[in-house]
């Protein structure tokens, strides 16, 4: 068995005498795992670090075996990421999210995404905007995703400023003005493109949504707290504004 696919380091751990087992997030394959001989060493140190991007090829006798891999870097970005606290914890948050997909079950936009969002990660007026786009994208990939295109209520596609804890639909200003303080508000940038980073209140609007339909639907059905990552990742960005004012 033989496969050559584009991919990007989620982590890595040391294997045996000078080996590692890396895992990715590959393009055509889903997230996967294999050895690479000699990945302990400081020849391939530089290669193999997370959020790298790679051109992996993998082999085994079956399909089911762990496998190995040979992997050549083809877009080191991993110091950019570790130079910054939030683009660090946001990578870190990132990858924990993507490790809940199945093991080799493709998501070819997942790994498109990702891929575009930590080309940018390290830029601190994006890196709020970009991951809670992906958290939302995540809930979609894990079976979860809102219904963001049109009201629940008058299957209108105008002026969708709400979305119903309960249902995770999107709901129209007048239709939801009556109950505003029962929903969640709805960012524009979460369903269309802008031409400006988002003000912060609209960032923490977003993070209180994805927030609230990641606990809801995804970590607490599992016994799961929401990861310390995320946390730390707000915070870091919250003491970014502060510095900036």
């Amino acid at each position: 068995m033989e496969w050559i696919d584009d991919g990007i380091i989620l982590g890595l751990r040391r294997h045996g005498e000078g080996n590692a087992i890396v895992e990715l997030l590959t393009a055509a394959h889903g997230r996967h795992l294999g050895l690479v001989r000699g990945g302990g060493s400081r020849r391939q140190a530089p290669a193999l670090q997370p959020g790298n991007g790679v051109r992996a090829t993998w082999r085994a006798r079956l399909d089911e075996h762990l496998g190995s891999f040979v992997i050549e870097a083809t877009r080191a970005r991993a110091d950019r990421l570790m130079a910054s606290a939030h683009a660090a914890y946001a990578f870190a948050h990132l990858a924990a999210m993507v490790r809940m997909l199945p093991e080799r079950d493709p998501h070819p936009d997942l790994h498109d995404t990702l891929d575009f969002v930590l080309e940018h990660l390290a830029e601190p007026d994006m890196a709020g905007m970009l991951v809670a786009r992906f958290e939302l994208m995540m809930l979609s990939e894990l079976g979860f995703g809102l219904e963001l295109d049109r009201c629940a209520a008058t299957g209108g596609r105008h002026d969708l400023l709400y979305v119903s804890p309960k249902s995770g639909r999107a709901v129209s200003r007048d239709a939801g003005e009556p109950w505003r303080t029962q929903l969640l508000a709805l960012p524009y940038f979460l369903v269309g493109e802008v031409a400006e980073v988002p003000a912060a209140g609209d960032v923490d609007a977003a993070f209180e949504l994805t927030g609230f339909f990641l606990a809801r639907r995804v970590f607490e059905p599992r016994g799961l707290p929401m990861p310390e990552t995320r946390a730390a990742f707000l915070a870091s960005i919250g003491r970014l504004r502060r510095t900036d004012q």
